[in-house]
């Protein structure tokens, strides 16, 4: 692995982990009351998953992606982080 697809391979490691903790993070303060505004956010995706039967091989094909504020934060942080490593 050259020295350039490192780099971008921790940049993605680093925007992914800001996304899942920030999601956690504004799952937990979903219900206290200062903090609510953090798990305002919005769900796109397939709701219903496509499934491709080849009577030999079936697959089932499906993505829904919810952003929310915190999760946000959480790439702004871990960007700010990974300049800083």
């Amino acid at each position: 692995m050259a020295v350039k697809d490192r780099g971008k391979f921790i940049s993605i490691i680093f925007i992914l982990a800001g996304l899942v903790i920030g999601g956690l993070i504004g799952n937990l303060t979903s219900n206290i009351n200062g903090l609510s505004w953090l798990a305002y956010g919005e769900e796109f995706g397939l709701r219903d998953p496509i499934v491709l039967d080849l009577n030999v091989l079936t697959l089932t094909l499906g993505l829904t992606i919810k952003i929310n504020i915190a999760s946000i934060i959480g790439v702004i942080i871990a960007l700010v982080a990974y300049r800083k490593v």
